[in-house]
């Protein structure tokens, strides 16, 4: 594979490559365009928060955006259907074959939704040829009265393919967390779990001691303990990380200090991918451009980090290796 290539050429492959996205939030993936064709007075067209140099003040202050956003589009399944169809079309244009996305569980609770049938709209809104997982996305204190019949039933629900906690990191863990996440382990989910982002290492340590994870979704503080970085590596703990995010929130100052590459060097499995961008405005094609032009990869390095995606993904293995095959060839005709 070759090392020196131009730019110009690495971002041509970039863009011909088979993409995964494995750190997608659906609600923070709602096309602004269909909240501006809604609404325009309320929603305007070049809103200051999606411009390249906007930073967020705070998470509180970025979640409350997003909320507010989200549950002005999100109101039941048909919804996630039209706005899912949008999303995944982009997707697709951009090589995504395989993809993770998280359903912010509380929507159940604030619409009176049916999580099956949300499930089943999210999916269903999937151009052939990309395979979509549909994580459960819970919150620390999400286990209110109204939801915990439906978070203690998650494991045995058949279309969900895993399951994941956000939000606001420094809340505490509660009792319910712990059985839950690990019921669906036993019944083979996909577990995640935030950590390290806004919290240090010991948000990490509590995600693999605690709910037993299996992918951290950011993991950039990891670097603050050594050890804690010789068990991800040892454990085979995968980051999925998402560098624009962690800019525009503040997490890092700028890309160029991203601990990403550092992690790489260390063995660590790393994956890259957009989180919110309704919030932040990017693309999987830009965040994997900026590992390139703002952190240093040379091509070897950015195929390698996008043959990751698909080596961990839960997926045929002949299906994956045919994708990492495609990604080989690209960078190296």
């Amino acid at each position: 594979m070759s090392l020196e290539i131009s730019p110009e050429a690495l971002r041509e492959r970039i863009r011909r490559i088979p993409k995964s996205e494995t750190h997608l939030h659906i609600e923070g993936a709602l096309p602004y365009d269909l909240l501006h064709e809604m609404d325009p007075d309320r929603f305007a067209e070049n809103p200051p928060f999606r411009e390249p140099d906007y930073r967020y003040p705070s998470f509180v202050e970025f979640e409350t955006l997003l909320v507010d956003h989200a549950v002005a589009w999100y109101t039941g399944p048909d919804r996630y259907h039209e706005a899912c169809k949008r999303i995944f079309a982009d997707l697709f244009e951009q090589n995504v074959r395989y993809l993770e996305t998280s359903l912010h569980l509380a929507i159940i609770e604030f619409t009176g939704s049916d999580g099956h049938e949300l499930i089943s709209a999210i999916k269903s809104a999937a151009p052939e040829g990309m395979e979509v997982k549909v994580v459960g996305g819970l919150t620390r204190d999400g286990y209110t009265r109204v939801m915990a019949p439906t978070i203690d039933r998650l494991h045995a629900w058949d279309d969900l393919d895993g399951i994941d906690m956000h939000g606001q990191e420094w809340l505490d863990l509660e009792p319910w967390a712990a059985p839950v996440w690990k019921a669906c382990k036993e019944a083979g989910k996909i577990i995640k779990v935030h950590a390290g982002e806004f919290g240090g290492p010991e948000k990490i340590w509590e995600a693999l001691d605690v709910l037993g994870a299996e992918r951290i979704q950011h993991g950039v503080r990891a670097f603050e303990d050594a050890e804690l970085v010789s068990r991800i590596v040892d454990e085979g703990i995968i980051l999925d990380m998402c560098p624009i995010s962690n800019e525009k929130l503040r997490v890092v100052d700028r890309i160029e200090e991203h601990p990403i590459r550092g992690y790489i060097e260390r063995g660590v499995i790393c994956t890259v991918s957009t989180d919110d961008p309704l919030c932040f405005a990017n693309t999987i094609t830009s965040e994997i451009e900026s590992l390139s032009s703002r952190i240093g990869f040379n091509s070897s390095q950015v195929a390698e980090i996008a043959k990751s995606g698909f080596r961990h993904a839960r997926m045929d293995e002949r299906l994956k290796n045919a994708y990492i095959e495609e990604i080989d060839a690209i960078f190296s005709d």
